[in-house]
């Protein structure tokens, strides 16, 4: 199925662009979140009288992940897990955990789907790099600290 890109997505393509990707893809996540639009005539049309509106907006978004971005780069989270003697944790540290101590830290605008942990979740006691990808051209890097509270 062939879509217009209503704001830049990281492997597919740029603001208006028209893209080839799966049906199901389309359907199920690109359309129902107003990320795309199927390519008709009409749709075409209708898009380029509304470009200068969507870059707008793309632009005022980019704006707002970059000041939260610049806030966020450096920043080390403390979270504190139950663990063992050994320093392993008892259950590990995710994306939603990390997420819910940055609301607690005052960022708000960040969801757990845009932290990206390279190894996976924390299952000992450490301190780990952590990027938080705020838009497609903005990723900050955090530290998280993950320290063992005795059983």
């Amino acid at each position: 199925m062939q879509v217009i890109l209503l704001e830049k997505m990281v492997n597919l393509g740029n603001l208006g662009e028209v893209v080839r990707v799966r049906d199901g893809y389309a359907r199920n996540f690109l359309i129902p979140k107003k990320i795309a639009r199927r390519a008709t005539d009409v749709a075409l049309k209708e898009f380029e009288v509304r470009r200068a509106e969507l870059e707008k907006a793309q632009a005022d978004k980019l704006a707002a992940a970059q000041a939260n971005g610049e806030k966020l780069s450096g920043l080390t989270i403390t979270i504190l897990q139950k663990s063992g003697v050994d320093g392993r944790l008892f259950g590990s540290v995710t994306n939603m955990d990390i997420a819910a101590a940055l609301h607690k830290a005052g960022f708000t605008a960040v969801e757990k789907s845009q932290i990206r942990l390279p190894d996976g979740s924390f299952k000992a006691v450490g301190e780990y790099p952590v990027q938080v990808a705020l838009h497609a051209d903005v990723v900050s890097d955090i530290t998280v600290v993950v320290q063992g509270e005795m059983v």
